[in-house]
Protein backbone atom coordinates (compact mmCIF):
# COMPACT_ATOMS: atom_id res chain seq x y z
CA UNK A 1 0.00 0.00 0.00
CA UNK A 2 1.32 3.45 -0.96
CA UNK A 3 -0.91 4.80 1.76
CA UNK A 4 -1.25 4.43 5.73
CA UNK A 5 -3.10 5.62 8.53
CA UNK A 6 -5.80 7.42 6.68
CA UNK A 7 -8.58 6.05 8.89
CA UNK A 8 -7.85 9.06 11.64
CA UNK A 9 -8.69 11.75 8.93
CA UNK A 10 -11.94 10.87 7.81
CA UNK A 11 -15.38 10.44 10.13
CA UNK A 12 -17.17 7.44 9.29
CA UNK A 13 -20.33 8.21 7.89
CA UNK A 14 -23.09 5.06 6.41
CA UNK A 15 -22.24 2.69 4.08
CA UNK A 16 -23.51 3.34 0.37
CA UNK A 17 -25.64 1.50 -1.97
CA UNK A 18 -23.55 -1.58 -3.40
CA UNK A 19 -22.12 -0.72 -6.88
CA UNK A 20 -23.19 -2.60 -9.87
CA UNK A 21 -20.29 -4.68 -11.25
CA UNK A 22 -20.90 -5.62 -14.97
CA UNK A 23 -19.00 -8.67 -16.27
CA UNK A 24 -19.32 -10.91 -13.46
CA UNK A 25 -22.07 -11.63 -10.55
CA UNK A 26 -20.28 -9.84 -7.68
CA UNK A 27 -20.31 -7.24 -5.32
CA UNK A 28 -18.79 -4.01 -4.78
CA UNK A 29 -18.88 -2.05 -1.46
CA UNK A 30 -18.70 1.84 -1.27
CA UNK A 31 -17.80 3.24 2.50
CA UNK A 32 -18.20 6.95 2.41
CA UNK A 33 -16.32 9.49 5.44
CA UNK A 34 -15.96 13.22 5.53
CA UNK A 35 -13.14 14.63 4.11
CA UNK A 36 -12.93 17.26 6.54
CA UNK A 37 -11.88 17.46 10.21
CA UNK A 38 -8.18 15.89 10.19
CA UNK A 39 -6.52 15.17 13.14
CA UNK A 40 -3.15 16.26 14.17
CA UNK A 41 -0.27 14.36 12.61
CA UNK A 42 -2.55 12.50 9.96
CA UNK A 43 -1.74 12.37 6.50
CA UNK A 44 -3.09 14.85 4.19
CA UNK A 45 -3.18 15.08 0.64
CA UNK A 46 0.01 17.22 -0.83
CA UNK A 47 0.61 16.32 -4.40
CA UNK A 48 -1.15 16.12 -7.94
CA UNK A 49 -2.79 13.33 -8.98
CA UNK A 50 -4.65 12.06 -5.70
CA UNK A 51 -2.40 10.34 -3.57
CA UNK A 52 -1.89 11.39 0.23
CA UNK A 53 1.37 12.15 1.82
CA UNK A 54 2.47 13.21 5.27
CA UNK A 55 1.62 16.47 6.65
CA UNK A 56 3.58 19.20 7.78
CA UNK A 57 4.69 19.10 11.55
CA UNK A 58 1.20 19.67 13.80
CA UNK A 59 2.92 23.25 14.65
CA UNK A 60 4.15 24.33 11.09
CA UNK A 61 0.54 23.20 9.53
CA UNK A 62 -0.27 25.88 7.20
CA UNK A 63 -4.30 26.27 8.45
CA UNK A 64 -3.74 30.42 8.89
CA UNK A 65 -3.30 32.90 6.19
CA UNK A 66 -0.19 34.95 7.55
CA UNK A 67 -0.08 38.65 5.81
CA UNK A 68 3.72 39.29 4.85
CA UNK A 69 5.37 42.71 4.50
CA UNK A 70 4.00 44.69 1.96
CA UNK A 71 6.91 46.89 -0.47
CA UNK A 72 5.19 49.78 -1.78
CA UNK A 73 3.00 49.71 -4.65
CA UNK A 74 1.70 46.49 -4.07
CA UNK A 75 -1.19 44.86 -3.17
CA UNK A 76 -1.56 41.39 -0.66
CA UNK A 77 -3.87 38.53 -1.92
CA UNK A 78 -5.02 36.13 0.13
CA UNK A 79 -6.54 33.03 -0.53
CA UNK A 80 -8.01 29.73 0.56
CA UNK A 81 -10.33 26.70 -0.69
CA UNK A 82 -13.04 24.59 0.67
CA UNK A 83 -14.95 21.61 -0.54
CA UNK A 84 -18.41 23.85 -0.40
CA UNK A 85 -20.08 26.65 1.23
CA UNK A 86 -20.79 24.81 4.69
CA UNK A 87 -17.49 23.28 4.62
CA UNK A 88 -14.49 23.89 6.34
CA UNK A 89 -11.54 24.64 5.02
CA UNK A 90 -8.86 22.51 3.00
CA UNK A 91 -6.02 22.31 4.49
CA UNK A 92 -3.52 20.10 2.05
CA UNK A 93 -3.18 19.06 -1.08
CA UNK A 94 -3.57 22.38 -3.08
CA UNK A 95 -1.35 23.59 -5.72
CA UNK A 96 -2.04 27.47 -6.42
CA UNK A 97 -1.19 29.24 -9.42
CA UNK A 98 -1.06 32.78 -10.50
CA UNK A 99 -1.61 34.24 -13.95
CA UNK A 100 -1.52 37.59 -16.10
CA UNK A 101 -5.07 38.02 -16.73
CA UNK A 102 -4.40 38.40 -20.61
CA UNK A 103 -1.71 36.27 -22.78
CA UNK A 104 1.38 37.18 -24.20
CA UNK A 105 2.72 38.31 -27.46
CA UNK A 106 2.67 34.69 -28.17
CA UNK A 107 -0.61 33.84 -26.93
CA UNK A 108 0.65 32.14 -23.65
CA UNK A 109 -0.51 33.29 -20.31
CA UNK A 110 2.55 34.02 -17.95
CA UNK A 111 2.57 32.23 -14.29
CA UNK A 112 3.67 34.77 -12.35
CA UNK A 113 3.71 32.88 -8.99
CA UNK A 114 3.33 29.52 -7.52
CA UNK A 115 2.38 28.33 -3.91
CA UNK A 116 1.25 24.60 -2.35
CA UNK A 117 0.43 26.18 1.23
CA UNK A 118 -3.35 25.77 2.33
CA UNK A 119 -3.65 29.57 2.33
CA UNK A 120 -0.97 31.70 0.79
CA UNK A 121 -0.84 35.13 0.01
CA UNK A 122 0.34 36.56 -2.58
CA UNK A 123 2.53 40.29 -3.03
CA UNK A 124 1.59 41.32 -6.33
CA UNK A 125 1.40 44.60 -8.01
CA UNK A 126 -1.87 46.22 -8.67
CA UNK A 127 -3.59 44.54 -11.72
CA UNK A 128 -5.60 41.82 -13.18
CA UNK A 129 -5.00 38.06 -12.15
CA UNK A 130 -6.20 34.86 -13.13
CA UNK A 131 -5.64 32.24 -9.75
CA UNK A 132 -6.23 28.80 -10.44
CA UNK A 133 -6.62 26.08 -7.71
CA UNK A 134 -6.00 22.63 -8.01
CA UNK A 135 -6.42 19.53 -5.92
CA UNK A 136 -5.89 16.26 -7.17
CA UNK A 137 -7.79 15.99 -10.47
CA UNK A 138 -10.36 19.13 -9.30
CA UNK A 139 -9.74 22.64 -9.71
CA UNK A 140 -11.02 25.53 -9.46
CA UNK A 141 -9.95 29.35 -11.45
CA UNK A 142 -11.31 32.95 -10.79
CA UNK A 143 -10.44 36.10 -12.36
CA UNK A 144 -9.30 38.66 -9.49
CA UNK A 145 -8.40 42.43 -9.54
CA UNK A 146 -5.98 43.68 -7.47
CA UNK A 147 -6.29 47.60 -6.63
CA UNK A 148 -4.84 49.12 -3.47
CA UNK A 149 -6.40 47.30 -0.41
CA UNK A 150 -5.77 43.35 0.52
CA UNK A 151 -8.27 40.88 -1.24
CA UNK A 152 -9.35 37.90 0.16
CA UNK A 153 -10.70 35.19 -2.10
CA UNK A 154 -12.06 31.61 -0.89
CA UNK A 155 -12.33 29.55 -3.36
CA UNK A 156 -14.76 26.22 -3.82
CA UNK A 157 -13.45 23.33 -5.00
CA UNK A 158 -16.61 20.23 -5.14
CA UNK A 159 -13.74 17.68 -4.93
CA UNK A 160 -14.55 13.59 -3.38
CA UNK A 161 -12.02 10.83 -3.06
CA UNK A 162 -11.53 7.57 -4.31
CA UNK A 163 -9.74 4.78 -2.35
CA UNK A 164 -9.60 0.99 -3.82
CA UNK A 165 -8.62 -2.68 -3.10
CA UNK A 166 -9.77 -5.49 -4.60
CA UNK A 167 -11.02 -9.28 -3.15
CA UNK A 168 -11.42 -12.53 -4.08
CA UNK A 169 -14.04 -13.47 -1.19
CA UNK A 170 -12.94 -12.21 1.84
CA UNK A 171 -9.56 -12.07 0.57
CA UNK A 172 -7.66 -9.42 0.03
CA UNK A 173 -5.84 -9.39 -3.00
CA UNK A 174 -2.00 -8.08 -2.24
CA UNK A 175 -1.09 -4.73 -3.73
CA UNK A 176 0.90 -4.86 -7.22
CA UNK A 177 -1.66 -8.19 -8.36
CA UNK A 178 -4.23 -5.57 -9.31
CA UNK A 179 -4.57 -2.16 -10.54
CA UNK A 180 -7.37 -0.13 -11.42
CA UNK A 181 -8.06 2.59 -14.33
CA UNK A 182 -10.61 5.69 -13.96
CA UNK A 183 -12.81 6.85 -16.48
CA UNK A 184 -15.60 9.76 -16.39
CA UNK A 185 -19.21 8.98 -16.84
CA UNK A 186 -20.84 5.54 -16.40
CA UNK A 187 -19.26 2.44 -18.57
CA UNK A 188 -22.88 2.56 -19.75
CA UNK A 189 -21.77 5.48 -22.02
CA UNK A 190 -21.34 5.11 -25.24
CA UNK A 191 -18.79 7.43 -25.90
CA UNK A 192 -14.71 6.66 -26.26
CA UNK A 193 -12.83 7.53 -23.54
CA UNK A 194 -9.41 7.75 -22.53
CA UNK A 195 -8.75 7.17 -18.24
CA UNK A 196 -8.04 10.00 -16.32
CA UNK A 197 -6.29 7.73 -13.98
CA UNK A 198 -4.22 4.91 -14.92
CA UNK A 199 -2.18 1.74 -12.72
CA UNK A 200 -3.97 2.85 -9.44
CA UNK A 201 -2.84 0.95 -7.21
CA UNK A 202 -4.61 -0.90 -3.85
CA UNK A 203 -4.67 1.85 -1.18
CA UNK A 204 -4.12 5.07 -3.55
CA UNK A 205 -6.15 7.94 -3.11
CA UNK A 206 -7.40 9.30 -5.95
CA UNK A 207 -9.00 12.90 -5.56
CA UNK A 208 -11.69 13.81 -8.10
CA UNK A 209 -14.36 16.24 -9.08
CA UNK A 210 -17.86 15.14 -7.35
CA UNK A 211 -19.69 12.95 -10.14
CA UNK A 212 -19.78 9.71 -11.56
CA UNK A 213 -17.22 7.70 -12.29
CA UNK A 214 -16.58 4.05 -13.99
CA UNK A 215 -13.79 1.78 -12.54
CA UNK A 216 -12.02 -0.90 -14.61
CA UNK A 217 -10.05 -3.38 -11.85
CA UNK A 218 -7.65 -5.91 -13.75
CA UNK A 219 -6.75 -8.85 -11.62
CA UNK A 220 -3.52 -9.97 -12.84
CA UNK A 221 -2.89 -10.25 -16.51
CA UNK A 222 -5.30 -13.00 -17.56
CA UNK A 223 -8.73 -12.16 -18.25
CA UNK A 224 -10.54 -11.30 -14.43
CA UNK A 225 -11.76 -7.76 -15.46
CA UNK A 226 -14.53 -6.07 -13.44
CA UNK A 227 -16.15 -2.76 -14.15
CA UNK A 228 -17.68 -0.75 -11.69
CA UNK A 229 -19.94 2.51 -11.71
CA UNK A 230 -19.05 4.92 -8.47
CA UNK A 231 -20.17 8.18 -7.91
CA UNK A 232 -18.08 10.84 -5.58
CA UNK A 233 -19.45 12.88 -3.45
CA UNK A 234 -17.90 16.28 -2.33
CA UNK A 235 -15.83 16.37 0.47
CA UNK A 236 -16.26 12.54 1.53
CA UNK A 237 -13.91 9.46 0.40
CA UNK A 238 -15.01 6.80 -0.72
CA UNK A 239 -13.56 3.27 -0.32
CA UNK A 240 -14.48 0.73 -3.18
CA UNK A 241 -13.78 -3.21 -2.20
CA UNK A 242 -14.32 -4.84 -5.93
CA UNK A 243 -14.35 -8.98 -5.86
CA UNK A 244 -12.92 -10.49 -8.46
CA UNK A 245 -14.43 -14.38 -9.12
CA UNK A 246 -10.87 -15.91 -9.64
CA UNK A 247 -7.80 -17.69 -8.43
CA UNK A 248 -4.65 -18.32 -9.51
CA UNK A 249 -3.34 -21.30 -11.48
CA UNK A 250 0.03 -22.38 -12.07
CA UNK A 251 0.25 -24.85 -15.02
CA UNK A 252 2.92 -27.81 -15.26
CA UNK A 253 3.92 -30.20 -18.09
CA UNK A 254 4.87 -33.66 -16.48
CA UNK A 255 5.54 -37.23 -17.30
CA UNK A 256 3.40 -38.67 -14.30
CA UNK A 257 0.91 -37.06 -11.84
CA UNK A 258 3.12 -34.94 -9.45
CA UNK A 259 6.39 -35.15 -11.29
CA UNK A 260 9.09 -32.58 -12.37
CA UNK A 261 7.61 -29.80 -14.51
CA UNK A 262 9.48 -30.02 -17.99
CA UNK A 263 11.24 -26.67 -18.77
CA UNK A 264 10.70 -24.55 -21.97
CA UNK A 265 6.97 -25.12 -22.35
CA UNK A 266 4.94 -23.19 -24.50
CA UNK A 267 1.30 -22.59 -23.18
CA UNK A 268 -1.55 -21.63 -24.59
CA UNK A 269 -4.78 -20.58 -22.32
CA UNK A 270 -8.42 -20.79 -24.22
CA UNK A 271 -11.90 -20.73 -23.56
CA UNK A 272 -14.28 -23.51 -24.70
CA UNK A 273 -15.18 -21.45 -27.75
CA UNK A 274 -11.40 -21.09 -28.91
CA UNK A 275 -10.64 -17.33 -27.57
CA UNK A 276 -7.03 -17.86 -26.61
CA UNK A 277 -6.50 -15.60 -23.02
CA UNK A 278 -3.13 -16.21 -22.23
CA UNK A 279 0.23 -17.39 -23.59
CA UNK A 280 3.74 -17.48 -21.67
CA UNK A 281 6.75 -20.18 -22.13
CA UNK A 282 8.22 -21.97 -18.46
CA UNK A 283 7.86 -24.93 -16.43
CA UNK A 284 5.55 -23.64 -14.12
CA UNK A 285 3.10 -20.44 -15.54
CA UNK A 286 1.14 -19.11 -12.88
CA UNK A 287 -1.84 -16.90 -14.73
CA UNK A 288 -5.17 -15.43 -12.92
CA UNK A 289 -8.17 -16.75 -14.34
CA UNK A 290 -11.38 -15.26 -14.05
CA UNK A 291 -13.86 -18.42 -13.01
CA UNK A 292 -15.13 -20.92 -15.56
CA UNK A 293 -13.90 -23.82 -18.12
CA UNK A 294 -10.53 -23.76 -19.88
CA UNK A 295 -8.65 -25.71 -22.39
CA UNK A 296 -5.02 -25.26 -22.18
CA UNK A 297 -2.39 -26.47 -25.15
CA UNK A 298 1.49 -27.39 -23.74
CA UNK A 299 3.93 -27.99 -26.78
CA UNK A 300 7.32 -29.23 -25.74
CA UNK A 301 10.30 -30.46 -28.03
CA UNK A 302 8.44 -30.17 -30.87
CA UNK A 303 4.66 -32.16 -29.16
CA UNK A 304 1.57 -31.11 -28.33
CA UNK A 305 -0.06 -32.02 -25.27
CA UNK A 306 -3.91 -30.66 -24.09
CA UNK A 307 -6.37 -30.83 -21.18
CA UNK A 308 -9.75 -29.38 -20.08
CA UNK A 309 -9.88 -27.80 -16.65
CA UNK A 310 -12.43 -25.63 -14.46
CA UNK A 311 -11.48 -22.79 -11.72
CA UNK A 312 -13.62 -22.31 -9.02
CA UNK A 313 -13.48 -18.84 -7.31
CA UNK A 314 -11.15 -18.57 -4.58
CA UNK A 315 -9.51 -22.09 -5.45
CA UNK A 316 -5.85 -21.71 -6.37
CA UNK A 317 -3.83 -24.49 -7.19
CA UNK A 318 -2.22 -26.50 -10.46
CA UNK A 319 -3.32 -27.66 -13.51
CA UNK A 320 -0.75 -30.80 -14.49
CA UNK A 321 -0.79 -31.87 -18.33
CA UNK A 322 0.11 -35.13 -19.07
CA UNK A 323 3.08 -35.37 -21.24
CA UNK A 324 1.64 -38.40 -22.97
Amino acid sequence: MRLRGLRGIFGFAALAAALLIVAAPLASLAQTRSLAGPEAGDPMPLAPGGTLAPPLPPATQPLAQVVPAVPPGNVVLAVSARYGRDSPPITGGLIWRVYAAKPDSTGVFHLIKEDKAAAPTFVLPPGNYVVHASLGLASAARAVQLRNETVREVFEIPAGAIRLEGRVGNVRIPTGQISFDIFTGSQFDTNERRPIAQNVLTGDVVLLPEGTYYIVSNYGDGNSVVRSDVHVQTAKLTDIVVTHRAAVITLKLVNDHGGEALANTQWTVLTPGGDVIKESIGAFPRVVLAEGDYHVIARNEGKTYQRDFKVITGVDGEVEVLAR
